[in-house]
C-alpha cells in the first residue's frame, strides 16, 4: 500500500509507485513525448507568416490571408480551457485526445493546402486545426505536469518551448515551396508525429508523487519547491482578488504583441526586399529564442521571483519593436536581426511564467479554470495581433505599426508591476511553521497537521 501524506500547507500527495511500474518505462518519457508532439503542433502558428504571401496569390487578399490564423488562434485558445478543465478532474484520458488533435490537424491543413474557396479554408484551418492544436498544446502541459509534480514550472517551459522552435524548420521550408506542397507534407508529418506519441500517454494516479522525493521536505524547501498561494482560490474569488484581471490584460497585450511579430515578419522581409535567404535565418532566430526563451525565463524567474521575470520579458519584447520600426525604416538587416533576437525572447517566455504564477498566487485546487481564463486572453490577442494589424499595416506602415505594438508591450510590462500574491499582507513577514516532533518519514503514511 503506497502511503498517501499531506504536509503543512495542506496539499496531499500520493507517494508512488514508481514510473516503472505504472508505464514500464522512465518518466522522461512523459516529457520527451509531450515535447515531440508539441514541436510538431506549433508548425500551424508559427510558420503560417511563411507561407502568407504566397497564400494571398490564390486570390485572397493579404488581410483576409492573415484573418485565417487570427480566427485559428481564438479556437486554438478557447479549445485548451475545457480540455485542460477535463484532464484536472480525470474525466479526459490522454490518448484519445491526442488522437483527436492528430486528425483535426490533418483536416485542417489539407483543407488550406487544396481549398481555393475562403469560407472552407477558414472552417478547415481555423475551426477545425485552431481545435485540434488547442487539444494537443492542453494534453501535452497537463500530461507533462501530472509527471512533473516537483519540477512543474522548468518542465511545462520545456514543452511548451518546442511549440516554437519545433517550427524551425517547416517555416523555413515554407519560405521556398509551393503553398500545397508544403501543407501536404507538413499536415502527414504533424499527424503522424502526434498521433504516434499520444498513444503512448498515459496519467499517473490523482495526486500522484515521485516516491525518491520526500513531499513534506520539498514543500518547505524554499530553494526547490514554488512559493506558495496563501490559500486555495476558486475563479470567482480569483477574479475578486483583482489580480487574475490583471494577469488576464497583461496576456492579451503580450501575446497580441508577440503573434504581430510572429505572423508578419515574411511579409516585412518581403517588403524590405532583403531576399529569402536572411528571411530564413531571421525566422530560425525568431522562433528558436521564441521557443528557448520560455526555459531560460523560468530559470531566472527562480532567482528574482515569476513577476520581475515577466517584467523584464516584456520589456525585452518592447525594445525588439522599437528596434523593429527601425529596421523596417531604414532596411538594415543588422538591426532587423538584433530586434528579432530581443523580440524572440520577449514573445514567448510569458507564457509559462503566467502558468506558473496563476498556481502560486490562487493554488492548485482549481487550477486549470485560473490558467485557462488567463490563457484564453491568447484569443484577443490574436484578433488584435494578427487580424487588426492586418489592416493597420497597409493604412499605417510597418514602423508606425512597430512603434505601437512597442507601447503595448511597453504598458503591459508596467501593468505587470501591479501583480502582487492575493492575501499577503505586505507589511508582516510570512513565516511557515512546520510540527518538527512528528516523523518525517514517508513509510508511516501519516501527515503533519
Amino acid at each position: 500500500m503506497y502511503p498517501s501524506v499531506r504536509d503543512c500547507f495542506g496539499r496531499t500527495y500520493q507517494v508512488g509507485p514508481v514510473p516503472e511500474e505504472l508505464i514500464g518505462r522512465s518518466r522522461a518519457w512523459m516529457a520527451w513525448l509531450p515535447w515531440a508532439a508539441m514541436a510538431a503542433t506549433g508548425v500551424m502558428q508559427y510558420a503560417f507568416g511563411s507561407l502568407a504571401p504566397q497564400l494571398a496569390e490564390r486570390g485572397w487578399d493579404v488581410t483576409e490571408t492573415l484573418w485565417l490564423l487570427a480566427a485559428w488562434t481564438i479556437f486554438q485558445a478557447i479549445a485548451g480551457f475545457p480540455t485542460a478543465y477535463l484532464r484536472e478532474r480525470g474525466k479526459l484520458g490522454p490518448r484519445a485526445v491526442m488522437v483527436l488533435g492528430a486528425a483535426l490537424m490533418l483536416a485542417g491543413m489539407v483543407s488550406l493546402a487544396h481549398f481555393d474557396s475562403y469560407p472552407m479554408a477558414l472552417l478547415g484551418y481555423s475551426v477545425l486545426g485552431g481545435t485540434g492544436a488547442g487539444l494537443v498544446y492542453a494534453t501535452c502541459t497537463s500530461t507533462v505536469a501530472k509527471w512533473h509534480p516537483e519540477q512543474m514550472a522548468s518542465r511545462v517551459s520545456f514543452v511548451t518551448g518546442a511549440f516554437a522552435y519545433g517550427a524551425v524548420p517547416f517555416a523555413i521550408a515554407f519560405l521556398f515551396t509551393p503553398p500545397t506542397i508544403a501543407l501536404d507534407v507538413a499536415a502527414v508529418i504533424v499527424a503522424a508525429v502526434v498521433a504516434t506519441t499520444g498513444v503512448f500517454f498515459r496519467d499517473p494516479p490523482p495526486d500522484w508523487w515521485p516516491p525518491h522525493i520526500d513531499p513534506q521536505e520539498w514543500a518547505v524547501d524554499r530553494r526547490r519547491s514554488p512559493s506558495r498561494a496563501v490559500r486555495q482560490f476558486s475563479v470567482r474569488e480569483a477574479l475578486r482578488t483583482g489580480v487574475l484581471p490583471v494577469m488576464y490584460f497583461v496576456l492579451l497585450a503580450a501575446s497580441a504583441v508577440s503573434l504581430f511579430t510572429v505572423t508578419f515578419f515574411a511579409i516585412l522581409g518581403a517588403q524590405m526586399g532583403i531576399g529569402l535567404a536572411v528571411v530564413a535565418i531571421g525566422t530560425a532566430i525568431l522562433l528558436g529564442a521564441n521557443g528557448a526563451g520560455r526555459s531560460l525565463a523560468i530559470r531566472i524567474s527562480e532567482q528574482i521571483g515569476r513577476r520581475r521575470a515577466i517584467g523584464a520579458v516584456l520589456v525585452a519584447q518592447a525594445v525588439g519593436q522599437v528596434i523593429l520600426a527601425g529596421a523596417a525604416s531604414s532596411g538594415s538587416i543588422f538591426l532587423l536581426l538584433v530586434a528579432v533576437t530581443l523580440a524572440g525572447v520577449g514573445g514567448g517566455a510569458f507564457y509559462p511564467l503566467f502558468a506558473s504564477l496563476a498556481r502560486e498566487f490562487f493554488g492548485d485546487r482549481d487550477i486549470a479554470k485560473t490558467h485557462g481564463v488567463v490563457y484564453s486572453a491568447k484569443a484577443f490577442g490574436g484578433v488584435i495581433g494578427v487580424g487588426l494589424a492586418a489592416f493597420a499595416v497597409p493604412a499605417m506602415g510597418f514602423p508606425a505599426v512597430f512603434l505601437i505594438s512597442g507601447l503595448i508591450a511597453l504598458a503591459s510590462a508596467i501593468l505587470s508591476v501591479r501583480l502582487r500574491r492575493p492575501g499577503h499582507v505586505s507589511t508582516l513577514p510570512i513565516m511557515y511553521v512546520v510540527d518538527t516532533t512528528m516523523s518525517p518519514s514517508l513509510g508511516s503514511g501519516g501527515s503533519r497537521p
